[in-house]
């Protein structure tokens, strides 16, 4: 059976909401994420280095099946998704700043995906593998779902800011609706929820939380350690918590061909929109202030 949701409407979705965010965006906010990179490059050794590490404690000290330990593993080294900057969006953090580390993050995981899924399997199964992501079909996904979409978004919003602000408000309502509804088809018409067991569900959702919050309070601790902005705080936090659980999927039966490391990041991907949401909205709410303002730092 084709993954229908997977493959045809979750890409169209996503690009839908990138393009909703760009609305809300400026030149200015790209440019200032450049202009002052401390912030993305701190994401960025946060997600590629942290994460991992973190994942690779929890498999090491947890008693379950290694094929689920090496799906916690390849949920780390997914990169974030739109999820994430619809997150950062909702909350009104630095989107900017998320779509920025979404865009480079997917990119750079070309290298580090293949080396962290081999390291694990060598880890926990005693079994090597040759894993190869298409380098040019992920740039043009890259550049469909989240570069173009966000840039035409900003377009509109120079050419047309009244429309702009108008949609603004029916969009943050609308927007997480609708991945809602295209993460349910994934999850339960796809991949076809039936298959795994209320024992698997149960055995891998609390290592999956953990994996969520503590990659989240992480990304807090070290944006707040290096004195960034609240804002900038929050959205890293909720960039290095959240990664995309589509293509840990696909990683998972596509090229690993193993359906029970793929529960995993099922499982992972039926809460934590709302469990990152929440994180968000409490350390936002809590207003941590280091010393610093949020403008680019």
């Amino acid at each position: 059976m084709h993954s229908l949701f997977a493959e045809y409407f979750l890409p169209v979705t996503l690009a839908i909401i990138t393009l909703g965010m760009g609305l809300s965006l400026t030149d200015r906010d790209f440019r200032n994420i450049f202009i002052h990179p401390k912030a993305v490059i701190i994401g960025l050794c946060c997600q590629m280095i942290l994460l991992p590490l973190i994942a690779f404690l929890i498999a090491r000290s947890i008693h379950i099946d290694p094929l689920f330990k090496v799906g916690l593993m390849i949920v780390a080294a997914c990169p974030g998704g739109a999820t994430s900057n619809l997150i950062t969006y909702l909350l009104r953090g630095n989107v900017a700043l998320s779509i920025s580390m979404t865009a480079l993050n997917s990119l750079i995981t070309l290298i580090t995906i293949p080396l962290v899924v081999t390291f694990s399997l060598e880890a926990f199964i005693h079994q090597g593998s040759s894993i190869h992501l298409n380098v040019s079909e992920t740039i043009i996904k890259v550049f469909l779902i989240t570069i173009l979409p966000a840039f035409a978004g900003t377009r509109i919003r120079k050419w047309s800011p009244g429309f702009a602000e108008r949609l603004e408000r029916p969009l943050r309502i609308i927007m997480p609706l609708l991945l809602l509804v295209i993460f349910a088809g994934v999850i339960f018409i796809d991949q076809d929820a039936e298959s795994a067991t209320r024992r698997d569900f149960i055995s891998i959702f609390p290592y999956a939380l953990l994996l969520n919050f503590t990659a989240m309070g992480a990304g807090l601790l070290v944006a707040r350690s290096l004195r960034l902005g609240v804002k900038n705080q929050y959205t890293i936090a909720i960039e290095v918590g959240l990664q995309n659980s589509g293509l840990a999927i696909v990683v998972a039966v596509t090229l690993l061909e193993s359906h029970a490391m793929a529960l995993v990041p099922v499982v992972y991907g039926s809460f934590t929109f709302f469990s990152t949401l929440f994180f968000g909205w409490f350390v936002k709410k809590m207003a941590w202030r280091p010393g610093s303002t949020d403008k680019g730092a």
